[in-house]
């Protein structure tokens, strides 16, 4: 069926009362409840993809939250680095032409003192980096992990892609583990195929793997493929059975795809060819940042700046002004106030409902009712105008 008509079988089976749904002839029933409950299950399932998604994006954040706070004051006791970058910038920028050797060199005190610089950032990275691992490890053994059985058995993944087959065996091998305790054994057994190549990235490497007896320890390696599984599922690769956005996305094609491929393609103004694609859109991404960059120089982008929050670059736009009243709600405000005066939004949705008694579209989901007509019509009338007026809905108390 269209999902058109499903919507509108979903809406009216929602408002329906029990007692009439009891009424109804069984293909009619029977047909409002099935979608009623097909589309129930794939909002559910759409939601846990969701809150997967956020967590795992969670996990990672707070970690690195927490390290900046405990390391960044200490980073920052670092003796006249910052006015040893100060003078780069300015020999830099008064030589433009002129060599490393010649004008960046002198200033610093030699190559030595660059090089120790640069040692010293690259070991404070390193070490940025060893205690974000830490600390992900020790929030998730701790708390997150829990969530990770249950998740795994609500939802059915699927992967129509060969290249994303490590991160399913992957899965496959955390669904095995999940009932076995950490207390049993930190590490996976010997004889298990554990996948590392596009599951665990090159930094998580050290953290995952025993180097002296060449075993995978279980907690950092489950990290890692919670996060490869989410960069697949916001890519489309891995998809979900039973849900709606995260479904599978073949079937977001018409039927005829591959029969008509070069008429769908014709269709949305796209080329076949992947890398053409690709060339292209990269070629429109360069010229937009080249045209940013060029304002940001000239101050021509309409309040749109780049600045620090927390430390971290962040892109802020102006708040837009007033804008003018369209000339048609101009009109229609003149002529009712030629006609009428002046009079209360709340008086005109008051006589609107006398009139066309709309009230009774409104039903309940309880069971029963309590609240005589009257009364029911004066707190839905207040809430109408509150929620239209965002002045809120106080009053019908």
């Amino acid at each position: 069926m269209s999902e058109k008509l499903v919507d509108a079988w979903r809406a009216r089976a929602s408002k329906e009362y029990p007692a009439n749904l009891e009424r109804m002839t069984p293909p009619r029933r029977l047909t409002l409840l099935a979608t009623l409950c097909h589309v129930r299950q794939a909002e559910i399932t759409d939601s846990l993809v969701d809150l997967f998604i956020q967590l795992v994006l969670k996990i990672n954040t707070r970690a690195e939250r927490k390290v900046d706070k405990e390391l960044g004051a200490e980073l920052k006791k670092v003796r006249g680095k910052e006015a040893m970058l100060l003078r780069v910038a300015e020999a830099a920028l008064s030589e433009p032409s002129g060599t490393v050797r010649r004008v960046i060199f002198p200033v610093v005190g030699g190559e030595k003192t660059l090089k120790a610089l640069a040692a010293e950032a690259a070991a404070n990275e390193a070490r940025y980096k060893a205690r974000v691992r830490t600390v992900l490890r020790s929030s998730y053994s701790a708390h997150w992990r829990r969530m990770l059985a249950p998740l795994l058995k609500a939802l059915e993944l699927k992967c129509n892609n060969t290249a994303y087959r490590p991160v399913m065996d992957a899965i496959d091998l955390l669904k095995r583990y999940l009932e076995q305790p950490l207390k049993e054994g930190a590490f996976f057994d010997p004889a298990e195929t554990v996948p590392l190549d596009d599951v665990v990235p090159e930094q998580w490497r050290a953290a995952v793997v025993d180097d002296d007896k060449g075993r995978v320890e279980r907690i950092p390696y489950e990290l890692c493929v919670l996060v490869a599984l989410r960069d697949a599922l916001r890519r489309r690769e891995i998809w979900v059975v039973g849900a709606s956005r995260w479904r599978n996305p073949e079937d977001d094609l018409p039927a005829d795809f591959e029969d008509n491929r070069d008429v769908h393609y014709a269709a949305i103004r796209q080329p076949q060819d992947a890398d053409e694609f690709i060339t292209a859109l990269q070629g429109r991404l360069r010229t937009s940042l080249d045209r940013f960059e060029a304002a940001l120089a000239e101050g021509t982008t309409g309040g749109v700046a780049i600045v620090k929050k927390h430390g971290e670059p962040w892109i802020r736009f102006s708040p837009r002004g007033k804008q003018e009243e369209p000339e048609s709600l101009v009109a229609i405000k003149g002529e009712i106030e030629r006609r009428w005066g002046t009079i209360d939004l709340l008086d005109i949705l008051k006589y609107a409902e006398f009139d066309t008694d709309f009230i009774a579209e409104f039903t309940s989901v309880a069971t029963r009712e309590n609240l005589s007509k009257d009364v029911l019509r004066r707190r839905l009338l207040l809430v109408l105008f509150g929620l239209g007026t965002n002045m809120g809905s106080s009053g019908s108390r």
